[in-house]
């Protein structure tokens, strides 16, 4: 098979923009001419093994952003939009969509945007929400969706954050939870401990922080590291806002939570030292939580995020659920995308995870697309601290694509070329094109049904085209 054509026009754009350049400027750095570049840039040729190399060499580009990106998470995030009913009778072809993320990725946003606005007015007026009268105001995303939109398109790994708090976990001895306590201390803060505060309490009036000691140990680390980088590191996480030019105030607040959490799974996992000791142990899990004073859940998703240039680790994709099924984190640095509206697939073993507390599950799935993953799921229990008080129960999900399943410990034993041994799960019924599967709960939007009344197979009805 011939290898694949590389086309790469909108990074190649985005690359010259940042670096300020001419189009003249940029060919002349790269060997090449003019004509030939403004070509590239509009995908009207790929790129050859000469650019790509003199775009590593003369810019020190990690050359796997160019075939990584974001086309493909836009064409599955524009395919399951476009699977609406709205739009039955246009329905673009598979090459269009790629055409339109790989040229005019801006606009494909803005479309999923005014996809993302209709479907919550369409929902709120099928309702009869009241809200809607009341807000008065033009819909946008949910600004929890705003900001997963955010690090989901960053591939979750934000760099300047990161390396800051890189940075103050290696420079320094002694357990990091002390650290940062003394560092707190050093910039006035007074720290109570106790068993009727909340996980984590800060008064800035009184510079004074209450810490919850029934919080497991990991939790205390983590609360305390997320305060330092509210206070400590406020101006960087205020930058990086900025730039992300969220729609409102609501939006801006709760991505500000999400930039501080980052820094305290940062702090407590630095990126050169944690992706060592993952490909040393194999991303075990366990071993690692342990050696990083870190909860399953944590590692879980730190995992998800080594994603920095040059040195990047095994792309997972992380999601947790909670006991109804809703997704309540996600992200994926594969081409596996998780489902926007509606459930998610009830074959993945991330559900399965409740019937066995304290186990990893593991799984070998295949999505409609023909893609092999390798899938692993566990319980997680987080215990209130007292007997009364309510324990939160979900499941985490980590899994790779199978070309990365040998880099884990849990795929040992596990039979990977085996076609009968791939389980066939989707992203939610409404966009799954098999026709045969018995954990059906809808038909899929772009498919047509048939009624028999006569005739009763797995489903109340047949999937015709």
């Amino acid at each position: 098979m011939p290898p694949k054509k590389l086309y790469a026009g909108a990074k190649l754009r985005e690359t010259r923009t940042q670096l300020a350049l001419t189009q003249k400027e940029f060919a002349a750095r790269l060997g090449i001419s003019l004509p030939y570049l403004n070509q590239m840039e509009n995908n009207n040729r790929p790129l050859s093994t000469a650019v790509v190399l003199a775009l590593a060499r003369e810019f020190g580009m990690d050359v796997t952003e160019l075939s990584a990106g974001d086309s493909e998470r836009l064409v599955s995030d524009l395919r399951e939009a476009l699977a609406d009913p709205l739009f039955a009778a246009t329905l673009p072809a598979p090459a269009d969509l790629r055409l339109v993320a790989a040229n005019a990725p801006g606009f494909a946003r803005a479309f999923l945007d005014l996809h993302r606005a209709y479907r919550q007015s369409h929902e709120r007026l099928a309702s009869l929400d009241e809200a809607l009268g009341r807000e008065g105001s033009t819909l946008r995303a949910s600004p929890w969706e705003e900001v997963r939109d955010f690090f989901h398109y960053c591939d979750n790994y934000i760099d300047a954050v990161d390396r800051a708090a890189e940075r103050f976990a290696t420079h320094g001895s002694g357990d990091i939870l002390d650290r940062a306590l003394e560092r707190l201390r050093g910039m006035g803060v007074s720290i109570a401990n106790s068993a009727d505060a909340p996980l984590r309490s800060y008064n800035s009036d009184r510079q004074e922080l209450r810490l919850s000691t029934r919080a497991a140990r990991p939790t205390q680390r983590f609360q305390v590291l997320h305060q330092l980088a509210l206070i400590a590191q406020n101006d960087l996480l205020e930058a990086t806002l900025d730039l992300a030019r969220f729609h409102n105030d609501a939006a801006r607040a709760i991505a500000k939570i999400g930039l501080a959490n980052y820094f305290a799974g940062a702090a407590l996992m630095p990126y050169t030292a944690f992706l060592r000791a993952a490909q040393d142990t194999r991303h075990d899990l366990e071993q690692l939580a342990d050696r990083f004073g870190a909860s399953i859940e944590q590692v879980a998703h730190r995992l998800s995020t080594l994603q920095r240039p040059g040195a990047k680790g095994v792309p997972f994709f992380f999601v947790r659920v909670d006991q109804a099924g809703t997704i309540t984190k996600r992200h994926s640095a594969t081409r596996l995308q998780f489902a926007r509206f509606g459930g998610a697939c009830p074959l993945w073993n991330v559900h399965r995870a409740f019937e066995t507390p304290g186990r990893f599950l593991r799984q070998l799935a295949e999505t409609p697309d023909g893609v092999r993953y390798f899938c692993l799921a566990r319980a997680v229990t987080k215990p209130g601290g007292a007997f009364h008080a309510p324990v939160r129960r979900y499941a985490i999900g980590l899994g790779c694509e199978i070309a990365w399943a040998e880099a884990l410990v849990y795929a040992d034993d596990m039979d990977l070329t085996r076609p009968q041994a791939f389980e066939p799960i989707g992203i939610s019924c409404r966009i799954c094109e098999r026709a045969d599967c018995h954990q059906r709960s809808v038909p899929p939007l772009e498919r047509q049904i048939s009624v028999d009344h006569n005739h009763r197979g797995l489903l109340p009805y047949e999937i015709t085209r």
